[in-house]
């Protein structure tokens, strides 16, 4: 018999017994009979809720965990490999013209620039990388 089939036949047993107390009490105790079965009826249904609601948020924890850890299709070694390539080729041309117009001031705001497009990819295809690590050790699993 299966977990649902046993709450079913408890359900069926408490019916019963509450027509059976209905037959020996006589009508005047019928609503509370029937508020008493009720009750126990609600308490079963919020039991069911409960458990499917704890489930589930433990399902999608789960997810939400697997998915950080995880790079995603568009965080491919190819990705981030082309983007340091294309990087590179952009950084002669902009180191160039940063120099010439502006001299050393240019030069370092343009690789200020680079680096700090660099610095971005990283942290979006590397969650953690600067630190954000640490802060995960609280995610609530140990409640």
């Amino acid at each position: 018999m299966t977990g649902m089939d046993a709450r079913d036949t408890d359900l069926k047993k408490e019916l019963d017994a509450t027509l059976q107390a209905r037959r020996e009490l006589g009508e005047e105790y019928e609503s509370a009979l029937v508020d008493s079965f009720l009750e126990k009826v609600d308490q079963r249904i919020d039991g069911a809720v409960e458990r499917r609601v704890r489930r589930q948020l433990a399902e999608e924890q789960m997810q939400t965990a697997r998915d950080s850890r995880s790079p995603g299709a568009m965080d491919s070694w190819g990705e981030r490999f082309g983007f340091g390539i294309v990087s590179l080729v952009l950084a002669v041309p902009l180191s160039a013209i940063g120099g010439g117009v502006a001299h050393l001031p240019g030069l370092l705001t343009a690789w200020a620039g680079i680096v700090g497009v660099n610095v971005v990819q990283a942290a979006r295809t590397n969650p953690g990388l600067f630190g954000r690590r640490a802060s995960s050790r609280h995610s609530g699993w140990e409640d």
